[in-house]
């Protein structure tokens, strides 16, 4: 399987969060699944990546030319497969793509585009991939009460939920991940409007 991590590309966070998320690439590699992610070297993508490289996964790096032309982001440089793309629309388009599962650990503007947007392709039944939260050290606590918000005063239909999970350890995420049927539902049962 292929699972696609999106997070963090800062290298000034605490290190709980580079300490769990490269355990759980770690992990992901244990259990022969290869890492699709951003490409980038610092922050939680390379948490990611070198967890997994370290225990022996395919690491697949997806980056816009611009990021390494405009000294952006560092890049992962184990990376088994680095592929270049013109623009951000079609960095998210091929990782999702490619990908069989979408981990969102902690992270920023970046990080939350790439969840709502999986999660709106799902609501809109243009795929059926697992969407797992990563809530490393509460990170996403406000992030599910603000979903449940939304849901209790009418914004999201409450059959959303169905459609990602909220997970505290690497045991509850790859359980999720590797058994999830996906989701018998509609766009009708899933949109209102």
């Amino acid at each position: 399987m292929k699972i696609c991590v999106f997070g963090a590309a800062s290298p000034k966070i605490d290190s709980i969060f580079i300490k769990e998320t490269e355990a759980m690439g770690a992990e992901l590699a244990k259990r022969g699944h290869e890492l699709v992610f951003g490409g980038g070297g610092n922050g939680l993508m390379g948490a990611a990546a070198r967890g997994a490289k370290n225990a022996g996964g395919e690491v697949i790096g997806i980056i816009p030319k611009f990021f390494e032309d405009e000294n952006i982001e560092a890049l992962f440089e184990g990376c088994d497969d680095l592929i270049e793309t013109d623009s951000m629309r079609d960095r998210k388009m091929i990782m999702e793509e490619m990908s069989d599962a979408f981990v969102i650990v902690p992270g920023g503007i970046g990080t939350f585009e790439e969840f709502f947007e999986v999660l709106t392709l799902k609501q809109l039944r243009r795929h059926d991939k697992p969407i797992a939260i990563y809530n490393i050290a509460e990170y996403y606590n406000e992030l599910e009460s603000v979903m449940t918000t939304s849901m209790m005063k009418g914004f999201i239909n409450e059959n959303c939920k169905s459609l990602y999970k909220f997970v505290y350890n690497t045991e509850e995420l790859f359980k999720y991940i590797e058994e999830t049927d996906g989701v018998d539902l509609s766009v009708k049962q899933l949109k209102d409007g």
